[in-house]
């Protein structure tokens, strides 16, 4: 009895010593994950605290920032009545003051919102930061900051401006507006064609309205046996008689061409735009050439064909049917 007594005292000290090592261990490794998330909740906490002591600021920076969006607005609305109003501002250069000069009162009021709403940013980091991804950017906007640079450069040098009548690379239209990276250009059949900046800086540009005074002119035949001169008088005649037709340049009717069914006479005049349009005048004095032609019986000939159709040897299809009977 007294051994099975120790053998079970044995035991229990064993199992005891098992439980309290296994215990032991259990809270080494509960202390040792409870420590390594607490520096993560510690540093969450941290942030938290920081968000919110940083709020404040936030709402300084957000409120800055709207005040220098309003201060921009201020801005165009000075330049615009400042300029606009005086006849020797150039249009343009109140679009280059407007746009560029808004743009930085807003990047300008965006850097101050950065510096109160962010410790320790600071101006120089941004920039250097800029500069680190400059190559890359430079690749990927490149087309970006050339019709950047091209409208600016547009706008400055002012080779036209809204409410010109121009034609670049083939496309004609009245621009409507010149932003920053494209032309806005309403077409005479009343669509609207954008056209890059790039384009419009690197290709010739033709602008219709750039001077009051246009010339006119059209073609018009006059039969081999009319008399060139008395067609030449009534057409000046015309000319002379019409009042939105300029007397200096003078006017002028000449012959251009002897083409195959006619004496081609060129008709070259003067208007001002402001007046009336050019292709307002030409048809006026085109139907008044065709009535005046007409009275005087001065031909205006059309192209004339003449069909020959041959049909052969009449004697060889007389004696066809002779040599048929003696055979």
């Amino acid at each position: 009895m007294a051994e099975q007594q120790n053998s079970l005292s044995q035991v229990a000290q064993g199992t005891t010593q098992l439980l309290q090592d296994a215990s032991e261990k259990t809270a080494q490794t509960v202390i040792a994950h409870t420590a390594k998330y607490n520096d993560a909740y510690t540093t969450i906490d941290k942030i938290m605290d920081g968000f919110w002591e940083r709020i404040p600021y936030i709402c300084i920076a957000l409120i800055v920032f709207t005040l220098f969006w309003l201060l921009s607005k201020l801005f165009k609305l000075f330049v615009r009545k400042a300029l606009s109003e005086r006849s020797y501002t150039k249009q343009n250069l109140v679009l280059v003051l407007n746009r560029v000069g808004s743009s930085f009162i807003i990047f300008f009021g965006f850097l101050i919102a950065m510096v109160i709403a962010i410790p320790g940013f600071t101006p120089g980091q941004l920039m250097s930061a800029l500069g680190i991804g400059s190559v890359a950017i430079g690749f990927a906007f490149k087309d970006i900051f050339q019709n950047l640079l091209s409208g600016i450069l547009i706008l400055l040098g002012e080779p036209f401006k809204i409410g010109d009548d121009i034609i670049v690379n083939g496309l004609e239209g009245t621009v409507e507006d010149i932003q920053i990276r494209a032309t806005y250009l309403r077409s005479p059949d009343g669509r609207r064609i954008v056209i890059p900046n790039a384009t419009v800086y690197t290709n010739a540009v033709t602008v219709n309205t750039a001077y009051p005074r246009r010339r006119c002119e059209f073609v018009v035949g006059i039969g081999y046996e009319d008399n060139v001169q008395k067609a030449k008088d009534i057409i000046l005649s015309i000319l002379d008689r019409d009042q939105q037709i300029l007397s200096q340049p003078g006017f002028s009717v000449n012959v251009s061409a002897l083409a195959d069914f006619s004496i081609n006479l060129t008709v070259r005049w003067w208007v001002n735009t402001g007046e009336t349009a050019t292709s307002t005048s030409i048809s006026l004095v085109q139907e008044k050439v065709i009535q005046a032609f007409a009275e005087h019986e001065i031909s205006i000939p059309y192209p004339v064909q003449e069909v020959k159709v041959y049909r052969g040897d009449s004697s060889q299809e007389d004696e066809s049917p002779r040599a048929k009977q003696t055979t």
